[in-house]
């Protein structure tokens, strides 16, 4: 088996405290970090890549073609093969979409995937489908990371985790807003093949000012 760690963060767009949100991300030391509302617009691929100097990691895949999903890894772990998704335009809605890495790690291979869905309730479940159809068609063990929008039970939530175990178990703790948590809007779902070892939501001074959400880490065990 292969130990891997597995970062889930929405940035916020960087409008938060920049150096908070390097510090945090440093002392998770993920081997790979699937990441929200990075980098999507002018000059994206520099912002990308100063983003994952700030946190001592590589880009590997999402950006502007996944409408700000981005995608990082440590040098320990080999990203060869990746695309991004859209989803369809709602007018008058953000456009979102999704980010897909194949990475090695060792002796293991796995397919790094992360997602942002729409705050639109009727929106979320078509997206959620697009995503499904898609994550289904993935031979490598799925890590997928993402905001859903939505707390647990949701239509959109209940399509993606048919299939995946959510590394949380029973741990109901809120990831959303960092002043007054409430919700539990950031996931990470993975495949049944990959054995989850521990889940923490980060909440620290630093995390607190870095964004509005948490980010959650969790540590597993891949198969070989």
């Amino acid at each position: 088996m292969t130990k891997l760690r597995v970062l889930s963060y929405n940035l916020h767009s960087l409008r938060d405290d920049r150096r908070s949100l390097a510090q945090v991300v440093r002392e998770v030391a993920p081997d790979v970090a699937i990441l929200q509302e990075a980098p999507r617009r002018f000059r994206w691929r520099q912002k990308s890549a100063d983003l994952a100097r700030d946190f001592e990691l590589v880009v590997a895949g999402g950006g502007l073609p996944s409408l700000g999903n981005l995608i990082l890894t440590n040098l320990r772990v080999r990203a060869f093969d990746g695309f991004d998704i859209r989803y369809p335009l709602t007018p008058g809605r953000h456009m979102r979409g999704a980010a897909f890495v194949r990475c090695r790690v060792g002796r293991s291979t796995f397919a790094a995937v992360g997602s942002h869905l729409s705050t639109d309730a009727t929106e979320r479940p078509g997206q959620a489908a697009v995503l499904k159809q898609h994550l289904s068609e993935l031979a490598e063990p799925v890590i997928f990371a993402a905001d859903l929008n939505e707390n647990s039970g949701g239509a959109a939530w209940r399509t993606l985790a048919d299939g995946l175990v959510d590394s949380a178990g029973a741990d109901e703790r809120h990831t959303f807003p960092c002043a007054a948590p409430r919700e539990r809007l950031d996931v990470v779902f993975v495949d049944p093949r990959v054995t989850v070892l521990s889940y923490e939501v980060v909440d620290s001074p630093a995390a607190r000012l870095a964004s509005d959400h948490f980010p959650v880490v969790v540590e597993l065990d891949l198969p070989e």
